[in-house]
């Protein structure tokens, strides 16, 4: 998380060093339903730590009844799932706010839709027996590192009414395929509708507990005017939609070329708060917007949207927005916090129509 303000537009080295581990999906990758392996965004806050699923084992202890110890085989053999999920890095966006909280420079591309295969956390739940004071379930990864001072594994909580929705998953695989090493294998968290922090990677211990986790993770995920503002947590993905840029780019500027005449713009659209109600493009730069024709929605995963568009010789400013059905925009401009989160503002994509 971000470690300071940036003093100027320049991109610092330490932030080259973070954009250099860490990567987005490029905005074509949005043609794809599943998104392939190699083009889901990945984030990693410390280095990939050394794993053997033939060894690794997860721990359920704290405030349960009957505190457990499995086995990666012990997991495999339970009742597996199947599902399409959405996730997006809470930072998604952080570059393009000014002035610019240093940390992962995201622009729009901190984004991916997996098919992720694993078994439900709440069955393990109701084995280990939550005790009746348990309010927040901490989970750990082997992730191990300094941050803000602080050394830490990385940890994150989730209130007990979330960590017990049946969707929430301790996955082992990805698009049919176990987890790479950069995605957590062998054993990570899925948690539908969250932003990805709380997806935590090589997992390796759940404690419920008592009281409230203020630990680092928790304190750094926090939507806040100023550090020493209490703030309010980041949790669920806020409304976006993006679009895949049509036509060709400019090699460095990313400026794209496109010819007159009839073309079909597409992207997706999705939310942590329920499904797309509604998809906007402005062909316009936001003077005037149209309604984009939406695909076939899923419970947890991005939907489909297509807008046709007519286009004139000249440069033109392309921008998509999405609400969804809690009745939450996507800002044309976004509000500004101390570390650069939560953020989905509109995508606006330059275009040269030629002629």
């Amino acid at each position: 998380m971000p470690e300071g303000i940036a003093t100027s537009d320049e991109i610092t080295v330490e932030e080259l060093q973070l954009a250099a581990r860490n990567h987005g999906m490029p905005l074509e990758g949005l043609r794809y339903d599943v998104t392939p392996i190699g083009m889901h965004y990945l984030l990693t806050h410390f280095d990939i730590p050394e794993a053997d699923a033939a060894t690794w084992t997860l721990s359920i202890g704290g405030r349960v009844r009957s505190p457990l110890r499995v086995s990666m085989a012990e997991i495999a053999a339970r009742p597996a799932v199947t599902m399409a999920v959405t996730m997006e890095c809470a930072g998604n966006g952080r570059a393009r706010l000014h002035p610019r909280p240093l940390s992962q420079p995201w622009l729009n591309e901190a984004v991916g839709t997996a098919e992720w295969t694993g078994t439900p956390l709440r069955p393990l739940l109701d084995e280990a027996g939550l005790e009746d004071d348990a309010i927040e379930v901490v989970f750990a990864g082997a992730d191990h590192g300094t941050q803000g001072g602080v050394e830490q594994d990385y940890e994150r909580s989730l209130p007990v009414a979330e960590a017990m929705r049946d969707e929430v998953l301790l996955a082992y695989g990805i698009n049919g395929q176990p987890l790479p090493p950069q995605h957590g294998y062998p054993l990570r968290l899925i948690v539908p509708g969250w932003y990805g922090m709380t997806s935590v990677k090589w997992l390796t211990t759940i404690t419920p507990v008592a009281e409230p986790f203020e630990g680092f993770q928790m304190d750094a995920y926090r939507v806040r005017q100023a550090l020493e503002d209490p703030g309010t947590p980041v949790t669920r993905m806020q409304p976006r939609s993006l679009m895949v840029p049509p036509g060709f780019p400019d090699f460095f500027t990313r400026i794209r070329h496109v010819e007159p005449g009839r073309h079909t713009l597409t992207g997706r659209a999705w939310s942590g708060w329920g499904p797309i109600a509604r998809v906007e493009v402005s062909i316009d730069g936001g003077s005037t917007w149209k309604d984009a024709t939406l695909g076939q929605q899923s419970s947890h995963a991005w939907v489909p949207w297509t807008l046709t568009w007519d286009a004139a010789p000249g440069e033109r400013e392309l921008m998509t927005r999405a609400t969804d059905v809690a009745g939450n925009v996507q800002p044309v401009d976004q509000p500004w916090n101390h570390h650069g989160v939560s953020n989905n503002m509109t995508q606006r994509v330059t275009v040269l129509v030629r002629g």
